[in-house]
């Protein structure tokens, strides 16, 4: 399953990694919907809200549906039909949806039926691995590109920073009984896990089938584009697009994760497993620095005093009068190995 992620890029900066061609090949970026509800989070969880991209058409019958719009929704799907007058009575987990069971049970079949495809966004995703002293944490995204920049400059037509995940989901439109404002919810969709990832999973392998619990990851804008439109695009061939898919890495990451009221850049900051030197300073892991750096401002923020002092045996323990950034350094330090990594099957 998928029950945690990361998405600190600020409002402006999300709409601008959205970026898209429309029909006529012009280049636009998403419009915000409701933007002043965003919260960026470096540990998001079931029922918090996050960003979601859908088809204009779901908001404006007249709109072109490959248009797309930026919305911020719940975590956790509650069906349109949904009786109740509270949307936490209701008894099931709705924060992923199987793939192969979407098309059939009756949480996801309606709205899927109708076309309320969405993509979830976010920087990556966390999974943890069973060990014999517990469970590990592990960060998992795109791979980013070398003119990922350091630095952004605002206005810039073409984003190049930070690769976001894009994740395929189904949204749902729930009001309730009497007065009151619609809730749009949404649930990520899980396929069976890529091979470069199913080591992380503390279960057996099934013989011809994968490790179940993995997003629905879209590689792409024209699987985007795909899964978006449901105007031109049905729903028998939209499912299509649902496949496990290679292209990802990940590394290890400190359980201050863990907690979920943990929130600053620590969370996805890559560690090394299993020894004392300090993280080498690696193209993958300056990448990472870098987009910690750009991804602070308008992000969520902890006062210096209360930035969290581990005791380990490859993370110092930071001095109050260090930022985070500050941190970040230090872990990147002269010596050790590459922390991010592909497993090779």
């Amino acid at each position: 399953m998928c029950g945690r992620t990361a998405c600190s890029l600020a409002a402006d900066n999300l709409r601008r990694a959205c970026a898209y061609r429309d029909r006529r090949g012009q280049h636009r970026q998403p419009e915000w919907v409701r933007r002043e509800r965003y919260q960026p989070s470096y540990n998001k969880g079931p029922q918090s809200s996050g960003p979601v991209l859908l088809s204009r058409r779901h908001l404006h019958q007249d709109a072109d549906s490959s248009e797309r719009v930026l919305m911020d929704m719940r975590w956790g799907l509650v069906p349109s039909w949904f009786k109740q007058d509270n949307p936490s009575k209701l008894q099931f987990n709705t924060s992923n949806c199987r793939s192969d069971t979407m098309l059939s049970k009756s949480s996801y079949k309606g709205a899927l039926q109708k076309g309320k495809r969405c993509v979830v966004l976010a920087d990556g995703f966390y999974e943890w691995q069973q060990q014999s002293g517990g469970k590990q944490p592990y960060f998992i995204y795109f791979p980013q590109t070398k003119d990922t920049m350091d630095k952004e400059t605002e206005g810039d037509e073409e984003w190049k920073g930070w690769r976001l995940l894009t994740m395929a989901g189904i949204f749902d439109c729930w009001k309730p009984p009497g007065e009151g404002e619609m809730l749009y919810t949404y649930t990520i969709i899980t396929v069976d896990a890529s091979k470069d990832v199913s080591f992380i999973h503390h279960r057996q392998v099934r013989p011809g089938k994968g490790v179940a619990g993995m997003p629905a990851i879209l590689d792409g804008d024209e699987a985007i584009r795909k899964w978006l439109d449901f105007a031109e695009v049905p729903t028998q061939e939209a499912v299509k697009l649902i496949q496990p898919v290679e292209n990802i890495v990940f590394h290890p990451v400190s359980t201050f994760v863990n907690n979920i009221r943990n929130n600053t850049p620590e969370c996805v900051a890559p560690i090394e497993l299993g020894a004392k030197k300090e993280v080498k300073a690696t193209p993958s892991n300056k990448v990472m620095l870098g987009w910690l750096k750009i991804s602070q401002e308008g992000s969520p923020q902890k006062k210096e005093n209360d930035l969290p002092k581990w005791t380990s045996q490859f993370i110092h323990t930071p001095s109050p009068k260090k930022t985070s950034a500050d941190v970040l350094q230090q872990w990147l330090g002269k010596q050790g190995q590459p922390a991010t990594k592909k497993h090779k099957a």
